[in-house]
């Protein structure tokens, strides 16, 4: 395949450092223009004509910034034009699949590899999870096997939420990838209030399998009864009290091991909740808190997987992240990482505190990550997701600048009160609205006009646009402001206006 790489004088280096070592047959066309996107079909067929008048190609590729519509050019040469990639320094990762894939007309090549990426990625998980004979499943979603490991969520203390806020909380957690939904019963709770919770989220989420956590005898059974599909937790305290009642209704159950937390008691009381009638078992040796035990937990876990290659496992993530003041994301996808080397079948996580928040969505990237690594055979790493949030794969190179041509910035000291008037910026739910949604919000003094956006640039845009500025360094200073407001919500901080976000 002979391929021609259309760029600008001011690119040219770089896009032949970057095909120097390919084995592909690669030319470069530089064009009379200094910036690639700044390509037309114009400029394309002057550089053409001039350097490859007698040559063919079997495929033109110009900069993934360019605008321009070279379909014309395209059937007059009759050679095929599609996007390359944005970057430059992109483009030795991107024509690895020259030959492998056509390249999109209007979509950049390292954005539509991306996407294929996600695509091939989405299809081979379906493929996987349609394939595997489960141990069992809760309402169609299956457990053990091999399957996915699924996400289990906790809405803690849902017994002393309000219908409203059951709903609310449920499709947050559904919409972050959520499994299965975790009832969790304050202590003190009435039987009462378990129907109550159980009913209110069956009443938004039927066909979603419910679990109700609880060691009380009363209120699993109260939970049973109302129609959770899964209790957490039985152990020798209870199964006496519930077993039979978890058996006659075939729901599952998660086993614990007594307060000595051993596997002697996890096995004995798996042999026991059997005896009693129960199927559907689900064993949780219990992941210890970093500082607790954690390592010793993991050996546990370890020990019971080696000598049961089967039951179904449970980690409760959500006892490390939660007592850890680290970022959630790291810790949840290496946590996730280690289950599925101990073959585990259900991550669960509440989001209870500020920095927990976002778990959910975490572990079910992580869960579908471990699974495509390991039906690879590879490390989690392109595999189509990730869960970088703040790092990036590839750095960008850094411009070098003579310090001639250099203007050395001074902050202006000075401040003037714009004659149309201030805004005070910040992040707001909008109510109403059919979901609860994070917005920006821009209010003006002295019209008390407020608007609202998921974006600086359309907030920005709409306040020239309604002429509400008339000062460049109020313009400047809102522009800086809004930016740090999209940032903040786009990593699920708190934004106070003036302040610094890290």
């Amino acid at each position: 395949m002979k391929l021609l790489l259309a760029t600008g004088r001011k690119a040219e280096g770089m896009v032949r450092d970057a095909v120097r070592n390919l084995s592909l047959d690669c030319k470069v066309l530089i064009q009379d223009i200094g910036i690639a996107a700044f390509s037309t079909p114009k400029s394309l067929r002057k550089a053409l004509e001039k350097q490859f008048s007698s040559k063919k190609s079997d495929l033109i590729l110009v900069s993934g910034l360019c605008k321009a519509d070279f379909s014309s050019l395209e059937k007059e040469i009759a050679t095929p034009i599609r996007l390359g990639p944005r970057h430059a320094y992109d483009l030795g990762e991107a024509l690895k699949f020259a030959t492998k894939m056509e390249f999109s007309s209007f979509i950049p090549a390292d954005v539509f590899l991306a996407e294929k990426r996600k695509e091939n990625a989405r299809k081979q998980l379906y493929e996987l999870e349609s394939s595997v004979k489960e141990m069992f499943s809760l309402k169609g979603v299956k457990i053990g096997g091999g399957a996915r490991m699924k996400v289990c969520a906790e809405l803690v203390d849902a017994t002393l939420m309000n219908e409203e806020e059951i709903h609310r909380k449920i499709d947050f957690f559904l919409e972050s990838g959520a499994d299965i939904i975790d009832i969790g019963v304050h202590i003190g709770a009435k039987p009462g209030e378990v129907k109550k919770a159980v009913k209110a989220a069956l009443s938004f989420a039927p066909d979603i399998p419910l679990s109700v956590d609880t060691l009380d005898a009363e209120l699993i059974l109260a939970g049973i009864e109302t129609g959770a599909d899964m209790v957490l937790s039985v152990n020798k305290e209870n199964i006496s009290e519930v077993g039979g009642e978890i058996g006659e209704n075939d729901r599952a159950a998660v086993v614990i091991p007594d307060f000595d937390a051993s596997n002697e008691s996890l096995v004995a009381n798996i042999k026991m909740a059997k005896e009693h009638g129960i199927k559907r078992i689900i064993a949780d040796p219990v992941l210890n808190a970093v500082g607790y035990g954690i390592a010793e937990s993991i050996y546990n876990y370890y020990l019971f997987r080696l000598q049961d290659k089967s039951t179904p496992l449970f980690f409760g993530v959500g006892n490390v992240t939660e007592l850890m003041d680290a970022d959630s994301v790291g810790i949840n996808a290496t946590l996730a990482g280690i289950a599925s080397e101990l073959d585990v079948d259900i991550l669960f996580t509440p989001e209870y505190s500020d920095k927990a928040i976002g778990s959910v969505k975490e572990l079910r990237i992580a869960s579908e990550m471990m699974m495509l690594s390991k039906a690879r055979k590879s490390a989690p790493k392109d595999v189509g997701f990730d869960l970088l949030m703040l790092k990036e794969k590839r750095r960008k190179p850094v411009m070098k600048l003579h310090d001639k041509e250099l203007i050395v910035a001074k902050k202006d000291e000075k401040w003037r009160l714009d004659p149309k008037g201030c805004f005070r910026i910040g992040i707001c739910e909008v109510e109403g609205e059919c979901k609860s949604d994070k917005k920006i919000y821009a209010e003006h003094s002295p019209t008390g006009k407020r608007i609202v956006g998921k974006s600086a640039n359309e907030i920005m845009d709409t306040i020239l646009r309604l002429d509400m500025v008339s000062l460049f360094e109020h313009a400047s200073y809102l522009s800086r402001e809004l930016t740090k407001a999209e940032l903040a919500l786009r990593l699920n901080r708190s934004y106070e206006q003036d302040e610094e976000l890290f």
